[in-house]
């Protein structure tokens, strides 16, 4: 694992996912909502799919890379311990729960909190609030109420 959280290791990942952001925008006129990319990829409709499918790899290939250079480095375990006592079935009912949560919002974190507050959108503003309360309760919720660290 990564030794230590740094404010400077967010600001650096935050500041790289808004250049990115914008460079998708300003480049292609294209959001970068990763939900909409996925769903169009999977089920269309699939013109233009080439940019998605190079988005998706782009996003795959870049996670690998810092994986490795992690790994490498020694700033990363292989394998690190698992640090949740989550039941498996409770982590998918938490993946379906978020899949639908995006589709009922049209639209995720990415695409909403980061491409949609930059463009100054109220519908994102509610969406990206809706998304924190909620993580906000869900996490006291299991942490507190069910008590699974």
């Amino acid at each position: 694992m990564i030794p230590s959280f740094t404010p400077w290791s967010a600001l650096v990942g935050g500041v790289l996912i808004g250049l990115s952001a914008s460079l998708l925008l300003w480049s292609s006129g294209k959001i970068a909502g990763i939900s909409g990319i996925a769903r169009r990829l999977i089920w269309g409709p699939w013109l233009g799919a080439s940019w998605r499918a190079a988005f998706v790899l782009g996003l795959v290939a870049g996670a690998a890379a810092w994986y490795a250079i992690a790994r490498a480095t020694g700033h990363i375990e292989w394998l690190p311990h698992a640090r949740s006592g989550f039941p498996p079935l409770l982590l998918v009912a938490a993946g379906l729960l978020t899949g639908f949560g995006t589709a009922l919002a049209n639209g995720c974190t990415s695409g909403h909190g980061v491409c949609g507050l930059g463009r100054l959108s109220s519908r994102s503003a509610v969406a990206t609030l809706t998304f924190l309360v909620t993580a906000i309760v869900s996490t006291y919720v299991v942490r507190h109420v069910m008590g699974i660290q």
